[in-house]
C-alpha cells in the first residue's frame, strides 16, 4: 500500500512539473503573439510550436509510462467545502481559485464533459461509424487533392511576387525620343522655318511667293531695329518697291539686312 502511494506521488510529482513546463511555454508564447507581433518572424512561429510539441509528447509518455497508475482509477473527493477565501488555494492555483465552495466543485471535479458536448460526441462517432471505408478512402483522397492544388496556386504565387520584385520594372518610353521632344519645344532644336508656297502670297510655282519674303523679312527687321522702330516702315516700302520693280529677284538690300538681323542687338 505504501509502496503505491510514493509511486502515485511520484508520478503526480512528474506529472505537475511536464505540466509547468508546458504552461510557461504557452505563457510566453502567447506574450510574443500579444506584445511583439510586429517583429515576431515565422520561423520563431515555428520554433514556439514544435516547442509545444515536444513538451506535449513528453507529458503523453509520462501518462503512459509502464510505472504511471491510471489516475482514472483514482477518485477526488472534495472533504471541505467553504464560501471563505483560502490563501492556500490561491498559492498552489496561483490565484485562479480563491475559495472552494459547491459553485466551482462541479467544474473543477468533473470526469465528464456536459450533456450537450457528450450528446454532440455521440453523434459525430454514429456519423462516422456509417461511413464505409470506400466512401471514407474517397473523401480523404478528394481532401488531400484539394490541399496539393491549394499548396500548389500558393507557391505559384509565392514564386511570381520574389520574381517580380527581382526583375527590374520594363521601360515604356524612349529617353532619346523624350529628350529630343523636350528640346524642340522649350529651345526650338530641329524645326525648320521654311513654309510652302502654297499657304503663302502668289508666287511662281517652286519658288517662294513676296509674301513668304516679306513676312520673313518683317520678322528679321523687327529683331534688329528693336530699338528704333522709325526706320522699318521706311525699309519695308523699299523692299516692297524692289519686289514690285522685279518679281522673282531677291535684291542686294533685302540680303544685307538678312545678314544684319542674324545678329542680336545686345552682341555690339
Amino acid at each position: 500500500m505504501q509502496r503505491e502511494e510514493k509511486q502515485l506521488e511520484a508520478s503526480l510529482d512528474a506529472l505537475l512539473s511536464q505540466a509547468a513546463d508546458l504552461k510557461n511555454s504557452l505563457g510566453s508564447f502567447i506574450y510574443k503573439l500579444e506584445n511583439e507581433y510586429d517583429r515576431l518572424t515565422w520561423p520563431s512561429v515555428l520554433d514556439s510550436f514544435a516547442l509545444l510539441s515536444g513538451q506535449l509528447n513528453t507529458l503523453n509518455k509520462v501518462l503512459k509510462h509502464e510505472k504511471t497508475p491510471l489516475f482514472r482509477n483514482q477518485v477526488i473527493i472534495p472533504l471541505v467545502l467553504s464560501p471563505d477565501r483560502d490563501e492556500d488555494l490561491m498559492r498552489q492555483t496561483e490565484g485562479r481559485v480563491p475559495v472552494f465552495s459547491h459553485e466551482v466543485v462541479p467544474d473543477h471535479l468533473r470526469t465528464k464533459p456536459d450533456p450537450e458536448v457528450e450528446e454532440q460526441e455521440k453523434q459525430l462517432t454514429t456519423d462516422a461509424a456509417r461511413i464505409g471505408a470506400d466512401a471514407a478512402q474517397k473523401q480523404i483522397q478528394s481532401l488531400n487533392k484539394m490541399c496539393s492544388n491549394l499548396l500548389e496556386k500558393i507557391s505559384k504565387e509565392e514564386r511570381e511576387s520574389e520574381s517580380g520584385g527581382l526583375r527590374p520594372n520594363k521601360q515604356t518610353f524612349n529617353p532619346a525620343d523624350t529628350n529630343a521632344l523636350v528640346a524642340a519645344v522649350a529651345f526650338g532644336k530641329g524645326l525648320s522655318n521654311w513654309r510652302p508656297s502654297g499657304s503663302s502670297g502668289p508666287g511662281q510655282p517652286g519658288q517662294p511667293g513676296a509674301g513668304t519674303i516679306l513676312t520673313g523679312t518683317s520678322g528679321l527687321q523687327q529683331v534688329q531695329m528693336a530699338g528704333a522702330p522709325s526706320q522699318q516702315q521706311p525699309m519695308l516700302s523699299g523692299v516692297q518697291m524692289a519686289q514690285a520693280g522685279q518679281p522673282g529677284k531677291m535684291p542686294s538690300g533685302i540680303k544685307t539686312n538678312i545678314k544684319s538681323a542674324s545678329m542680336h542687338p545686345y552682341q555690339r
